[in-house]
């Protein structure tokens, strides 16, 4: 059996609570979402956290299941918050504690990075501003980073240089340039269906090397859709019965609602476009990500 690793799942939105912008359409079903994932050979899952009130809920998530971990930090669209109280250090010392006294789930330090495709919600130098402050959190913290980008290649690059850290480019959607200067950098190419929308994007990944691909689904988002270039390689076998929220049911996925197991969807595009054996490609995919992420499995699977 295929043996997965989701790098960025958002289990801790709302959605999986049953609630849709801000209305309640069915109950909390975290529960069948994660045994879903576990039926398709998940190993583990990484859940994210986005600011520092999703950071510590998904701490909390994370204990309920030893397949469970997390990150923390602020994504670049809620830098803002750094200024709430007008003490920055506040919040980043906030983090800190948060990772320290959670080392055995926290295994990266994100989500953050650069984001200029929504700076109507931060600018762009709040945005640089902290970043550069959370990565100083590498000084503490002998961590990967997960990092966001979004139109801010060359500014992320330019900042990333400075610092002797490993970590993913998550949820890529870049240029094969972009991606092999970050590789020369030592990081990994994190892919989910925003990586696998078009042709321009299929050509970029059928490029990239195999031992510097981590994949994602990065739920409830980013699922690949009938409109994308991708979808036409995910296999029938490999499509769950959805339905609409509003008629949900616990053996079903909801419509338009991504989850931790369409993680073969994207496996499923990767080695189309590759033209690759899939399960060869998920089990190096699987080492990747416990190189990058679960340092002491990868040194027990290497010497056993």
């Amino acid at each position: 059996m295929k043996r997965f690793i989701d790098i960025a799942a958002n289990l801790t939105d709302s959605m999986f609570s049953g609630i849709y912008n801000g209305s309640l359409k069915h109950q909390a079903d975290i529960e069948h979402v994660l045994n879903r994932s576990w039926e398709v050979g998940m190993s583990k899952i990484i859940i994210t956290g986005g600011n520092l009130t999703e950071s510590k809920k998904a701490v909390e998530l994370a204990k309920l299941d030893n397949r469970l971990f997390c990150t923390v930090g602020c994504h670049p669209t809620r830098c803002s918050e750094f200024d709430e109280d007008k003490n920055p250090s506040n919040y980043l010392n906030s983090l800190s504690e948060l990772i320290e006294n959670n080392r055995n789930k926290v295994v990266a330090l994100g989500e953050f990075g650069l984001d200029y495709d929504r700076v109507q919600f931060c600018p762009k130098e709040t945005q640089q501003k902290y970043f550069k402050l959370q990565l100083t959190l590498t000084e503490q913290f002998d961590l990967p980073l997960f990092l966001h980008c979004r139109n801010a290649a060359d500014d992320v690059y330019e900042i990333l240089k400075d610092f002797k850290c490993s970590g993913v480019i998550h949820s890529f959607d870049g240029t094969l340039e972009e991606a092999n200067k970050f590789i020369d950098l030592g990081y990994f190419i994190g892919l989910n269906g925003c990586s696998l929308k078009t042709e321009e994007n299929l050509s970029v990944v059928a490029e990239l090397p195999v031992d510097k691909i981590l994949i994602e689904t990065d739920c409830p988002y980013c699922d690949i859709r009938p409109t994308h270039a991708g979808y036409q390689f995910i296999s029938k076998d490999n499509i769950m019965p959805s339905v609409k929220k509003e008629k949900w049911n616990s053996n079903s996925l909801v419509k338009s609602r991504n989850e931790p197991c369409n993680i073969t969807h994207v496996l499923d595009v990767i080695a189309s476009v590759k033209k690759v054996d899939s399960l060869e490609l998920c089990e190096q995919i699987f080492e990747n990500t416990n190189k990058l992420f679960f340092k002491t499995y990868f040194v027990k699977s290497s010497f056993s």
